[in-house]
């Protein structure tokens, strides 16, 4: 191990520059180049770095500026609407992978106690993970990415029970009655304390430090920060206080300002996370158990995206959100990893367990990169048997029957998201009449609001053929997609002239790639 902190990183990042050159060259995704140069760096390999080493610091502070900047991103009426399902999907993919997992387990031969840990490590999603690969596809304000995180946040408080449990059964002083009834407490004076001051402190503050912009984004760090490392020491995680950080400011008028400004530090500060993580997969021990570990591994990539799918469907989501949203959960996290050591240490599971979960998690957060960076892709090959889980009423059947859009409509606009809004707003400004579309129920519900001033909302997924035939496209003259995948707009564009639209067709695109496509396929107007 390099002594210095100074040579560690610098040794660090010149790696994983090297290996993220490679891996980009292989078009891979980041994220596996920078658990590689994790393990390479690590104990396993070089030994540069190990997980006790000072870079644990950066690590720390990247995971709490992410969860920060997600954070900024949730206001509450967001968190109200999602919550229901998150809640629901939260608690049944918890209860469905450790209970299921656990029968696995004792299939396998192993002890009670050990298929009870490696069947709760199986149920953690890396919520840190998850939000930086839809963060990179932009995909984190869409519905099914609002949906994941919230379910990531349900498995974050299941986490601090079952902490909570877990010292109970080492033999501490405090019953599990008392000691539920603290974290209770605690998190609810921690809560209201918080939202004390986002009622009268956070926005007079805020007006006053945004004279300075260079102040207002320190004062953001230091809050991020500061609640996380009180999570911390209330008995909760970081990412729950860097995260609760981030909603207490979402609010206020600046929350777009301070975010544009930390995705840099906060990519950069990911690093560490990424290169920490990877030094923490021990794999020495594991070779002799890896036919078990490839059957957990299909486990989790197989069976934790089904019971999200099947209880979205139950609960009325079109088969692609609860596909897009289910696969962010095909892998477990770096909370497995340290719950299966805090076994070892306790003397419950020896250390060929955690080697047998560490080997669980390189499989699965290696693949499951992959499922979520070409999830589309993934949905068009399982579109037709995933119509098993899809109810045949839509989601929210009151709100489709009493919102319909008009008979006629100058405007049509596909995604009520900012920009969405944003462009509606223009166009009703000016006197003209707009029908916005989405499949999120909560935007169809506050679009519907803006009717009296000459907007009108439909439920309704782009990717469905027959929605275009309930829209009035005689009438007419532009249809606007703010949606930013490039095949749904391919999709819709095509399904709107089946229909016989005539009028001018407006999409979304992110780079210059995407944008030569549209225009290839006879986009009138790209949005850049």
């Amino acid at each position: 191990m390099l002594e210095n902190l100074f040579y560690q990183t610098a040794a660090a990042l010149t790696l994983a520059a090297v290996v993220g050159a490679i891996v980009m060259k292989l078009r891979q995704p980041l994220v596996v180049g920078f658990i590689l140069t994790g393990l390479l760096a690590g104990p396993a390999a070089l030994g540069w770095v190990t997980p006790e080493s000072p870079l644990e610091l950066l690590s720390g502070m990247g995971v709490a500026v992410l969860l920060f900047v997600v954070g900024l991103k949730l206001d509450l009426d967001l968190i109200r609407s999602v919550g229901p399902v998150a809640l629901a999907t939260g608690l049944g993919q918890v209860a469905f992978t450790s209970i299921v997992g656990f029968g696995i387990c004792l299939a396998l031969g192993m002890s009670v106690v050990e298929a009870a840990y490696v069947a709760i490590a199986l149920t953690f999603s890396s919520t840190i993970i998850i939000v930086k690969l839809l963060s990179d596809k932009r995909e984190i304000d869409s519905l099914h990415g609002r949906i994941a995180v919230g379910f990531l946040i349900v498995q974050d408080i299941v986490v601090v029970f079952l902490m909570i449990g877990l010292s109970v059964f080492a033999g501490g002083d405090e019953t599990l009655a008392a000691a539920a009834f603290r974290v209770i407490v605690t998190g609810g004076v921690f809560m209201l304390g918080i939202a004390v001051l986002m009622r009268w402190v956070l926005p007079r503050l805020l007006d006053e430090l945004a004279k300075v912009p260079e102040l207002l984004v320190l004062c953001a760090i230091a809050w991020a920060i500061a609640l996380a490392a009180l999570g911390d020491a209330l008995g909760f995680s970081k990412e729950v206080g860097a995260f609760l950080a981030g909603v207490s400011i979402a609010s206020t008028p600046y929350r777009e300002a301070v975010a544009s400004r930390l995705v840099s530090l906060r990519d950069f500060l990911l690093l560490f996370f990424f290169i920490e993580l990877g030094s923490r997969l021990d794999i020495a021990s594991a070779g002799a158990r890896l036919p078990e570990a490839l059957t957990l591994s299909a486990f989790v990539l197989i069976g934790n995206p089904l019971i999200v799918v099947a209880i979205m469907g139950w609960m009325g989501y079109r088969r692609r959100t609860a596909l897009l949203s289910g696969l962010t959960v095909a892998q477990i996290s770096e909370f497995s990893l340290i719950f299966a050591a805090l076994g070892v240490s306790l003397g419950h599971i020896g250390g060929d367990t955690l080697g047998l979960v560490t080997v669980v998690g390189i499989i699965t957060i290696g693949l499951s990169t992959y499922l979520i960076q070409y999830s589309q892709r993934f949905y068009e090959l399982l579109e037709r048997p995933l119509r098993v889980f899809e109810r045949p009423v839509a989601i929210h059947k009151n709100l489709t029957e009493e919102v319909i859009g008009p008979a006629r409509a100058d405007v049509i606009v596909f995604g009520l998201g900012r920009f969405g809004d944003k462009i509606s707003a223009g166009l009703i400004a000016r006197g003209v009449t707009v029908l916005g579309v989405d499949f999120d129920p909560g935007a169809v519900r506050e679009g519907h609001t803006m009717g009296t001033m000459g907007m009108y909302t439909q439920y309704g997924d782009a990717e469905d053929p027959e929605l275009a035939a309930s829209l009035p496209l005689r009438s007419a003259s532009w249809v606007v997609s703010t949606l930013p995948q490039l095949e749904l707009n391919i999709v819709l564009h095509d399904a709107i002239r089946s229909y016989g639209f005539v009028g001018r067709f407006a999409a979304t695109a992110h780079n210059e790639t995407d944008a030569r496509r549209l225009a290839d396929r006879g986009v009138d107007l790209v949005l850049e």
